[in-house]
């Protein structure tokens, strides 16, 4: 989802000279791939978005996954970009890095100032390492890499599967599926009082763009709204935006995960950075691509 956006991002701006890897062609977790890649391709510039990424069951079942993996993408990716002499590198991180029962809005220096969420343990633990080694070979290398961590990021290409998806998409899957199969009644996860903040990933690339252009120095920025909603409010707007009107059940038996993950954004908005695409005109847009990925499979 974010590659794809930068991608589009970078096209748009008039930038023709990508150097451009899906994971089939080119698997990060593996050193020697990615020594020959770096040798072979030289890139000036590189941002590091791939990630192995899930919702909360996905976590609890393959937390060993998720922090191998991460683990072995980041070491990779960050240490040829080192030593390879790329002239900027971009990390991207996730709010889940910040302590369960962090205070809110939670500030950059609130990082490793308590327990982490455990459901989602793995894929925190490795994102720390990822922003402290960007952080470290800045020190020693003068490595000219930043660290921006993004709230809970959803729109074009987020995943809809249904072990895979983030809360998000899940839950327009749910309510778009349930009204196309008339189904009257649609099981959510958790209370629904946890809270999240969700930015359009449209959004996230611009100012992964603006970022690159405009800062330089290895303490972290936060991105986002500085705005967060509860999984519950959510639920029903975008049951709302998809024409559901039957009853949603609460599954008080799965998790809720965090209870609150809302950034303090003061050190982006100091630099002059703010999203543009509201939630509610941003959940249309989801909504409406699902509707099409639809479609498409139908007729296939």
């Amino acid at each position: 989802m974010v590659g794809s956006a930068i991608v589009r991002l970078l096209k748009n701006r008039g930038f023709d000279n990508l150097i451009l890897r899906s994971s089939k062609e080119l698997d990060l977790r593996k050193s020697s791939l990615v020594k020959k890649f770096f040798a072979d391709e030289k890139p000036d510039v590189v941002v590091l978005a791939a990630a192995r990424v899930g919702g909360i069951q996905a976590n609890i079942d393959h937390p060993a996954e998720f922090l191998h993996e991460n683990l072995c993408i980041q070491n990779n990716v960050i240490h040829e970009s080192y030593s390879h002499n790329v002239k900027q590198f971009c990390f991207l991180g996730s709010s889940c890095i910040y302590p369960r029962e962090c205070p809110q809005p939670m500030k950059e220096e609130y990082l490793l100032t308590g327990q982490l969420e455990p459901t989602n343990e793995g894929y925190a633990l490795a994102k720390i390492v990822g922003l402290k080694m960007v952080e470290f070979y800045r020190r020693q290398y003068d490595f000219h890499g930043i660290s921006l961590m993004p709230c809970n990021l959803y729109g074009t290409n987020d995943s809809f599967d249904p072990l895979h998806s983030h809360v998000l998409s899940a839950l327009v899957k749910k309510f778009v599926d349930a009204v196309d199969d008339g189904i009257t009644s649609v099981t959510v996860w958790g209370t629904g009082e946890a809270r999240r903040e969700f930015m359009h990933v449209v959004d996230a690339v611009e100012a992964i763009l603006f970022f690159m252009e405009n800062y330089d120095s290895s303490e972290v920025i936060n991105i986002g709204w500085g705005q967060d909603i509860s999984i519950k409010e959510l639920a029903n707007l975008i049951a709302r935006k998809a024409g559901f009107k039957g009853k949603l059940i609460w599954d008080a038996s799965k998790p809720d995960g965090m209870p609150r993950k809302c950034l303090d954004i003061s050190r982006m908005k100091g630099f002059g950075y703010a999203p543009k695409i509201a939630l509610e005109e941003g959940i249309e847009k989801t909504i409406g691509e699902y509707q099409e990925l639809k479609e498409r499979a139908a007729k296939e």
